[in-house]
């Protein structure tokens, strides 16, 4: 998704808000986005989250009240968020932003199966590797 291509439509705006902790993103054909800050974490392009390829992605939890520290400009393609767990890995093109925006009910929808399937809830604690593989629950 890196990049622009001849679909891609630019933001004319975007806005950080913390107190409702959502990013804004207006695009030059008319359409707005209020896109949570925890949606956008829950779905970070990151390897870190995505994996590296097919069934590879990392259930993320635990990030309903997540924050942003910053979003820095990556060229004219994208922005690179801060997040306040630590997370800064990933860079979310135009286009991602707008697919983030757009899909948003079905992302949701998405997550929410994703962590049924799992038999966790949306503010359970992050699992590492070592409370994944010593079965003590993260404590």
């Amino acid at each position: 998704m890196a990049g622009l291509t001849a679909k891609t439509l630019q933001p004319t705006s975007i806005t950080v808000h913390q107190q409702s902790r959502a990013l804004e993103v207006s695009f030059e054909d008319g359409s707005m986005y209020r896109i949570p800050f925890e949606l956008m974490r829950v779905y970070s392009p990151s390897a870190e989250v995505q994996g590296h390829g097919p069934g590879q992605e990392v259930l993320q939890t635990g990030k309903r009240d997540v924050g942003l520290l910053g979003l820095e400009p990556i060229g004219n393609y994208a922005v690179q968020p801060s997040f306040t767990d630590g997370h800064d890995t990933g860079i979310f093109s135009w286009d991602y932003l707008h697919f983030l925006g757009s899909q948003q009910d079905e992302l949701w929808r998405k997550y929410e199966a994703r962590l049924a399937a799992a038999g966790v809830s949306r503010d359970a604690p992050m699992q590492t590797a070592a409370t994944a593989s010593s079965g003590c629950g993260g404590h």
